[in-house]
């Protein structure tokens, strides 16, 4: 028997690369029949960030010195990406960014119960596609219940911070692997890829991998 090739995703559901990434990833996947096993990991890109969040052009001006002219030329840009993905960016004025360190002790819980990879999907449609606020945390124990999870158990999951330890170690492992953006592939838990690489290269990539010797 073959043993599914391991893919390792560190990523934040607030980084529309990592939905990009994933998607192209995906596909490149699909074409090739590659069996594997996906492992998704928390990366935090706004650790210090007010429970308030920040408007998405102010954030991209403050971080990356983009102008708003920029900023819209990299919204429309992910948006056709996505279009041709299947993913549904709806940016608009009232775009914002947020914390992320209660969506990531949610997913921490989801895959206790098998659902991580749904959770992650489930949150990056939240955010992009919904605008929902992933810092509220009545809101993602709203997404926990419309996955078919216990909203309850979810909401009380959030509150008393039980998994806090346990996300903040698995943060801190990948930081220490040299990881300091996402998206970041692992594969094999040896070959790193970083950023959305498109279909083609995620081809290549499985392809090459696939045909080394054991």
């Amino acid at each position: 028997m073959t043993t599914p090739l391991q893919i390792d995703i560190v990523s934040d559901v607030m980084c529309p690369w990592c939905i990009i990434g994933y998607r192209q990833l995906a596909q490149a996947l699909e074409a090739t029949g590659i069996e594997h096993e996906i492992h998704w990991h928390p990366f935090e890109l706004n650790p210090d960030m007010s429970s308030a969040g920040q408007d998405m052009h102010e954030h991209i001006a403050e971080k990356y010195g983009s102008t708003v002219e920029q900023s819209e030329q990299s919204r429309q840009q992910m948006t056709e990406l996505g279009a041709e993905l299947g993913f549904d960016f709806r940016f608009d004025d009232g775009t914002r960014m947020h914390n992320t360190f209660n969506a990531h002790q949610l997913l921490y819980w989801a895959d206790e119960q098998g659902r991580k990879h749904d959770m992650e999907m489930a949150l990056f449609t939240a955010h992009f596609t919904d605008g929902r606020d992933l810092s509220d945390t009545e809101v993602l124990a709203d997404v926990a219940g419309e996955l078919g999870l216990d909203r309850a158990e979810a909401l009380a999951v959030l509150e008393d911070q039980r998994f806090a330890s346990a996300v903040r170690e698995q943060q801190r492992f990948w930081i220490e692997q040299g990881i300091s953006g996402v998206p970041a592939v692992v594969f094999d838990r040896k070959h790193l890829v970083t950023g959305a690489q498109g279909v083609d290269n995620y081809t290549n990539i499985l392809t090459q991998l696939t045909r080394q010797p054991a």
